[in-house]
Order: C-alpha cells, then structure tokens, then sequence
C-alpha cells in the first residue's frame, strides 16, 4: 500500500474522530448549561407551599398542586389505555400475522403518525373527543388524545423489541411442551422488556411535556379536580397539566419565577421516571439471561 495514501487516511480518521468528539462534547455542553439554567432558577422557587396549594385571588395563594394531579390523572389515563393496546398490537404483527404486507402496512402507518404534529392531534381530538363524543374540554379527552398520539410509538418500540428476541427462544420454549401464548409470555415478552419499557418512556416524557394537544382537549382550568368526589363532574372538568401551566404562567401571566419552578419539576419528574423505568427493566429481565442483538 501507498504509504502517502496510508498517512492520509490516518489523518482524515483523526479528524473525523476530533469532528465527532467535538460534536458530542458541545451537545453535552448545550444539554448541561440548558438543564443547569432551568434547575438554577427553578429550585429555589421550588418550595413545598408551592407544591401543595393551589393558585387562590381570596386567599392570596399560588400553587401548582393541581396542574400536579391534572398530569397524573391524564398520565395514567393515557398509559392505561395506550399500553395493552400497543403492546398487544406489536405481539400480534410480530408473532401471529401471516400477511406480511398488512404488518408492513401498519409499520408504515406508524411511522407516519409518529411524524405528524402534537397540534393536529389536538384539533381533531378537540372535534372528535370534545364535540363528537361531548366530553367538552376535560381530564378523559386529554387521556384519550395522548393515547392516540403516542400509540404509533408504543407499537414500534414494542416491535422493534420483539424482533430482538433470538428465535432460537422461541424453539426451546416450544420444544419443551409449552403452548404459544405461554412461551409469549414467560420467554418473549420478559426477553423484551427493556424495549417495552423504552417505548414506555418515550410516551411518558412525550405526554409530561405535551401541551399543544391538551390545550384544545383538556383545556387550562386552574381548578383543583378531585378524582373521588364526583365521576361526572371530573369527567367534564377542564384541568391544566404542568406543561400547560407552564405555557400560561410564561405567556399569559409573565410570571417566569413560577414557570422556571415548574420546568425544574418537570425536568425531575422525567428523571424519576427515567430511572424508575430502568429498573422495572432490569426486573423483568430473565434472571441469568442475556439479550442478543
């Protein structure tokens, strides 16, 4: 070989080496000063009075406890109903679909809907949910348009974890007597549970900061809406998650203090969810059992 060529490639290697951890370390750097500025005006306003009471003219109280539970409630909401329907549509198009081109076609529909705007969920969960169905602006509207915002995400996460598992997994289990259903769950779905949890995550953090679409389907009431007292009247009561607090404490009330506390919540609360995901993960693992790519 040319040893002019061979010097030059060494060289052109080394740059793009240098390009690449230059990259890397200004994205982190980015990532850092960002999250660091948000943390550093947002937890000293971040105070327990805050968090437990809710914004009151008579009383002379500020407090975000409602936007808390207005994002639990549709969290939940929408994790309850988008999981065993993207989870189950992902084990049926992986293992017992024959038509090879209606799962291609449902993969591609996924991934459409995975590239369309968080707003056009949100104009046609308000007509949809809001009119069509008369929940007015409320808590089960927002759930159920998240639910259909992030199920393309459930599906191909779930999926694309499916189709790690070794088939080699799949023989054994049915070699030794078991029936499909029971090798599904006891060898596939714990075999890919870091997946599933992953896609889990994604929805998670994607409906902790989703704010566009629950502007027009679960609307911005202030209110504090107990979930116990009355089914209908929660289920028609508009209620502002923290991302939508966020956006009126910014731009309708100007008040930065109260809106740097609540993206410092939400930056810990999607930590929290992050590592509580990463061990249920570890959990449901196999117990001495290595994934293979």
């Amino acid at each position: 070989m040319d040893p002019a060529f061979s010097r030059r490639r060494r060289v052109r290697d080394r740059l793009l080496r240098a390009l690449l951890a230059l990259s890397a370390g200004l994205t982190c750097v980015l990532l850092a000063a960002l999250v660091g500025y948000i943390l550093f005006r947002g937890l000293p306003r971040l105070t327990w009075r805050l968090l437990s009471t809710q914004s009151s003219v008579l009383q002379g109280t500020q407090g975000i406890l409602p936007n808390i539970l207005n994002t639990l409630y549709v969290t939940l909401g929408a994790l309850a109903l988008v999981l065993p329907l993207g989870v189950g549509a992902a084990v049926y198009l992986n293992e017992y679909a024959r038509n090879r081109r209606l799962a291609a076609a449902v993969a591609f529909a996924a991934d459409t809907l995975s590239g369309i705007p968080s707003i056009v969920y949100g104009l046609a969960g308000a007509l949809f949910f809001c009119r069509l169905l008369g929940l007015q602006a409320s808590l089960p509207a927002g759930a159920l348009t998240l639910a259909v915002m992030t199920l393309p995400t459930i599906i191909r996460t779930a999926q694309e974890s499916l189709k790690t598992v070794p088939q080699s997994y799949r023989e054994g289990a049915l070699g030794l007597g078991s029936g499909k259903w029971r090798m599904l769950r006891t060898v596939v779905l714990p075999s890919a549970a870091d997946g599933i949890v992953a896609g889990c995550i994604l929805a998670a953090g994607r409906i902790l900061g989703e704010s566009a679409a629950l502007l027009f389907t679960a609307g911005m009431g202030m209110a504090l809406n107990h979930f116990f007292a009355s089914w209908e009247n929660f289920s028609r009561s508009s209620g502002a998650t923290l991302a939508v607090a966020l956006y009126v404490y910014a731009k309708e009330r100007a008040d930065f203090d109260t809106a740097f506390a609540i993206a410092a919540l939400l930056l810990l609360l999607t930590l929290l969810v992050n590592l509580g995901a990463k061990l249920a993960g570890r959990r449901l693992r196999p117990q001495g059992g290595k994934r293979h790519g």
